[in-house]
């Protein structure tokens, strides 16, 4: 029986043959490499990424649709929302993940806050998103994609747009233009407090189109900072290094 997309997962399914390709050639899998993907629905990418690698992880939500990873070869089945799996625990010895996926666009941002937390785990993530999601991921300062996730994301990851999708490559076809974005964990990245440079990030990009004085400059006068940054400016002006030196500072 042929599955129907089910709106409340978000279902797109990619059938272009030609964005396929291109996908999984950026990606690149090699045999015992540490696969998994979120998502993987009627298996655009899982069948050309099992006929390379031999084995993956998938996790997927649907039920019927995991029945039927379940059932094939090679394919370990994690029935569960994305957003409560533990990867720690789906880590292979002396290995570190490749995540891939297409996410569904109406919980991205918390996937990759999620995937954000476990960044030592993984080599690499290949995913697709909202083109707009990506877009603001990949933001320098001065602009208006530059946010609160771009720098959330930049201070760990080295992020680069790869490809864009347009709505007819899915079936059935999204309202809105996707695209494919590589990450790549920094290989050492700055120590700090994650959830203080969230805390941080969050105040600075609450009244964005005022200066930091009237938000971040508040949130650090409560916290007794006693150290120089400039706030006569507005969060967008502020490049990602900054913001990861007053997080080290406090």
């Amino acid at each position: 029986m042929a599955h129907q997309a089910r709106k409340r997962f978000g279902q797109h399914f990619l059938t272009d043959a030609g964005v396929i390709h291109r996908i999984v050639r950026a990606i690149d899998p090699r045999p015992g490499q540490a696969l998994l993907e979120i998502g993987p629905g009627l298996g655009a990418l899982t069948q050309p990424l099992l006929e390379r690698c031999g084995a993956l992880t998938v996790v997927e939500l649907d039920r019927d649709l995991a029945a039927r990873w379940r059932a094939r070869p090679g394919v370990q089945v994690v029935e569960a929302d994305v957003l409560g799996v533990d990867f720690r625990s789906l880590q292979l010895p002396g290995q570190r993940l490749r995540v891939v996926g297409n996410l569904p666009y109406n919980i991205s941002t918390p996937i990759l806050f999620h995937l954000l937390d476990v960044a030592d785990l993984v080599l690499d993530q290949h995913v697709m998103l909202q083109k707009e999601v990506v877009q603001r991921m990949a933001a320098g300062p001065d602009g208006k994609d530059y946010g609160r996730l771009s720098v959330m994301l930049q201070w760990r990851y080295q992020i680069e747009s790869l490809l864009d999708v347009a709505p007819d490559a899915f079936d059935p076809p999204p309202r809105v233009d996707s695209a494919v974005v590589r990450m790549l964990p920094l290989a050492t990245p700055p120590v700090l407090d994650q959830a203080l440079l969230r805390e941080l990030v969050t105040s600075a990009f609450s009244q964005r189109r005022k200066l930091l004085r009237h938000s971040l400059g508040r949130w650090l006068q409560a916290r007794g900072f006693g150290g120089s940054f400039d706030l006569q400016r507005r969060a967008e002006e502020v490049p990602v290094a900054e913001y990861v030196a007053l997080a080290q500072a406090l």
